[in-house]
């Protein structure tokens, strides 16, 4: 039995294979889709004939040649065959009308593949199978960070190796959350002792600690520039701007449990809280008042369980979509201008993440018992495109490649699995990189 103690941090993960219908190494033919009389003549005289004509040919002969072995059907390619031929399509439709219908241009898009298996396995040995925390994220350098216990680690798709980041003392962690900054380069990880740390991973060096500001484990975390916003099991979000040395700027009061889900908009203009006590907020610094507490811009109380899954549409403005517990099992879609539900659709099933397709209105779910699954359906009618099984637990952590294609799932089973299920964009379009402002410009050492 594997105890887990041998198993190495994202390596290869190979799993046998199932039955011996797998191993396509016989090829065995198939006598009634052969011509014996021709298979005869090409082993004996057609190899003559062919000698024969190479050595008197010219342009004339060569072109009768092949025309009268397309008529006689002497064209073979193959002595042997394994498998029949399909049928030659029937015809429906007179030949006039089948000639304008080819002319026609082609409006409807041909269905993508997805693939129903993912694509690389890797080990996550001591991953921390807790519903309210969120311990993987993949930064725009195409670096993906993932913490396993104590230790996080980073994981570079462009070359597959694999390094440590940090490894936290045991009564600091351990490790509760983690969030690449936008620049990709600076990662916050978040403690079970309410701090958080800032780290360079380019240089491998801690930056400085945020301390102070929760009394207990940080759960959630999201960047805003160089604003910092955690979300703590105290029910507190602080917004921190990690430039200056007393870096609480704000803090919003409105959850009484557990912060376990935060996410900006891609403005940047909004900030979405799910909490344990089955509350969505809708925060607006642009409203915010000056005085300690913030008020929230919407309260959203419609899920019956915890709300850690949330996902802004990146190809609608103020639209939020929503993901409740084992106790509500809904995918929920708001209107955040005005906070109103547009529309909720039963899983039947935990909603453990919620991820957008940046390329397809497409909207990518992971769950729990019974199928721990991820499903991929179309937007806004909500019909499942795919259902991609391969976890044995719940799928609690996800996390999508910076050109939107790959996506990375991390669950209780100790296992980092990568779906191509977003496909690959019909034109890769070459944009210039954002020039993104230095977060960290102005720290230069451990505070």
């Amino acid at each position: 039995m594997d105890t887990g103690l041998n198993r190495c941090p994202l390596q290869e993960h190979f799993l046998p294979r199932k039955s011996s219908k797998e191993n396509l190494d016989r090829f065995i033919p198939n006598r009634s889709a052969m011509d014996f009389d021709y298979a005869h003549y090409a082993l004996t005289e057609g190899r003559k004939g062919q000698d024969q004509a190479a050595a008197v040919s010219s342009p004339t002969k060569e072109a009768y040649r092949k025309q009268l072995a397309e008529t006689m059907n002497l064209n073979h390619t193959r002595i042997l065959a394994f498998r029949n031929k399909p049928q030659a399509p029937i015809d429906l439709l007179p030949t006039t009308h089948s000639a304008s219908l080819h002319q026609q241009p082609k409006s409807v898009k041909p269905r993508r593949y997805i693939p129903q298996t993912s694509e690389r396995t890797l080990d996550a040995p001591d991953i921390m199978d807790d519903f309210y925390l969120n311990l993987l994220d993949w930064g725009s350098a195409n670096v993906l960070a993932i913490a396993l216990g104590h230790t996080v680690y980073l994981w570079d798709a462009s070359t597959g190796s694999t390094s440590e980041l940090v490894t936290v003392d045991e009564e600091m962690g351990p490790v509760t959350s983690i969030n690449w900054a936008p620049d990709g380069r600076h990662v916050a990880v978040g403690l079970n002792n309410s701090e958080v740390q800032l780290w360079d991973s380019a240089s491998n060096r801690q930056l400085r600690t945020l301390k102070g500001g929760h009394q207990s484990r940080v759960g959630s975390l999201a960047w805003n520039n160089h604003i910092l916003t955690t979300g703590g099991m105290d029910g507190q979000i602080i917004n921190n701007d990690v430039r200056i040395r007393s870096p609480i700027v704000e803090t919003y009061r409105g959850h009484t449990q557990e912060v376990c889900g935060l996410k900006w908009s891609g403005s940047g203009q909004q900030l979405a809280s799910g909490g344990n006590d089955n509350v969505v907020h809708i925060w607006d610094p642009s409203v915010a008042s000056s005085n300690s507490t913030t008020q929230w811009l919407h309260r959203l109380e419609e899920h019956t369980s915890a709300v850690k899954a949330l996902a802004w549409c990146p190809f609608q403005a103020n639209l939020l979509a929503t993901g409740g517990g084992g106790g509500d099992r809904t995918i929920k879609f708001w209107n955040t201008h005005t906070g109103a539900c547009l529309n909720s659709v039963d899983t039947g099933s935990q909603v453990c993440s919620l991820l957008w397709s940046k390329n397809e209105r497409e909207l990518l779910s992971s769950h729990g018992f019974t199928q721990n699954q991820l499903t991929l359906w179309k937007y806004p009618s909500m019909v499942k495109m795919a259902e991609l099984t391969g976890h044995t637990s719940r799928v609690l952590y996800m996390a999508q490649s910076p050109d939107g294609c790959t996506v990375a799932s991390a669950a209780g089973d100790e296992t980092l699995r990568f779906w191509n299920v977003f496909g690959v964009p019909e034109t890769a379009k070459k944009v210039a990189p954002k020039a993104v402002s230095e977060p960290f410009s102005h720290v230069n050492r451990i505070r």
